[in-house]
């Protein structure tokens, strides 16, 4: 309950003007900035260069109209960390999104490395000009590790998820990651790179759902097989996830698109009473969901009304039998030559 208040006071400080939350002490925070350093500096040893370029048609063979696709966010958006361009996050979503709607996909990729909250401005221009049908917003971390208030930051998702949702385009928001997972990372940074990551992600949660958005919580997505095996998990840098990583995010995130676009049917969707899945406060929703990866929160109306008595009703579940996964069907063979 406590994270819900917090994300609650979060979401509330962006819409009317305020800082966000921070509370540590002046030796702890000492100590975390010390730490920080140090994993900076692990970090940033393994260079990674520029993130592949994956924009392009996907699903060239398939009859209709292409589908417009943005993707916006930082460096996870982006997919620094792969190789090849089918590797990124962003080309496996536009693969599979093609392969779930039987028709092709046009992808511009407008994510870039290190961005903050504060770049989405400049990036939905940039992403209206395509007028796309469907975006997918990565972004938080940079925040995170900037220390940039919480408040702050959802204030700038808010007003790119009501641009976007203005134009007519549906908009899903893979939250903040939960750095607490990242490897460089020692207690006690450790601990407090988790719950602001968490906070973050549960206050992304609540304005994008109520400006009309989806969000997918991505936190520590298949934690236990990233903490079983990292070198797996995540590149060469020790922060980025690998192409297996951008994968299991992307899994999650791509039925969240297809419900969005109507391209899948409500049957589809099986909420687990046991999960605390089912209509909730928005609030409560959104704090639920930074703790299950993979957790979709959507807005819905209950007896016909989209509020409640303590704010925006919203549907919190786990989406089952997609089982194209992200990339299976007009794949990497289906970018359109020269197109990148």
């Amino acid at each position: 309950m406590l994270r819900a208040f917090t994300a609650r006071r979060i979401a509330t400080a962006a819409a009317y003007g305020g800082g966000g939350l921070t509370a540590v002490g002046g030796l702890t925070f000492g100590l975390i900035v010390v730490e920080a350093r140090l994993a900076r500096k692990i970090i940033q040893a393994t260079p990674n260069g520029d993130p592949p370029v994956a924009d392009g048609a996907y699903g060239t063979a398939l009859p209709g109209e292409p589908l417009s696709f943005v993707v916006l966010g930082d460096s996870t958006a982006a997919g620094l960390g792969v190789h090849t361009p089918e590797e990124t996050p962003a080309a496996l979503l536009a693969a599979g999104l093609s392969s779930i709607a039987g028709r092709p996909v046009r992808l511009t990729n407008v994510a870039r490395s290190g961005s903050r909250s504060e770049a989405l401005a400049g990036q939905v221009t940039r992403a209206l000009e395509v007028r796309p049908d469907v975006a997918v917003v990565m972004i938080g971390a940079n925040d995170v590790t900037a220390r940039m208030p919480a408040g702050e930051s959802v204030r700038h998702l808010a007003a790119a998820v009501e641009r976007l949702r203005a134009a007519g385009c549906e908009v899903v928001v893979g939250t903040c990651p939960d750095l607490g997972s990242v490897q460089p990372l020692m207690q006690p940074l450790r601990w407090f790179a988790r719950r602001a990551s968490r906070q973050l992600a549960a206050a992304q949660t609540i304005v994008a759902v109520e400006r009309g958005a989806r969000s997918v919580s991505i936190g520590d997505l298949l934690g236990r097989e990233f903490a079983a095996d990292p070198r797996e998990m995540f590149s060469a840098d020790r922060y980025h996830p690998s192409a297996r990583g951008y994968a299991a995010a992307a899994a999650a995130v791509l039925p969240s698109m297809a419900a969005a676009l109507g391209l899948e049917p409500e049957l589809e969707v099986l909420p687990d009473p046991r999960r605390g899945e089912g209509v909730l406060p928005v609030y409560l929703a959104a704090a639920e969901a930074a703790e299950e990866p993979g957790t979709e929160v959507a807005g819905t109306r209950v007896a016909g009304r989209e509020r409640g008595p303590r704010g925006r009703w919203a549907t919190l579940l786990r989406r089952r039998g997609v089982d194209r996964a992200a990339g299976s069907g007009g794949g990497p063979a289906a970018v359109t030559p020269g197109a990148r």
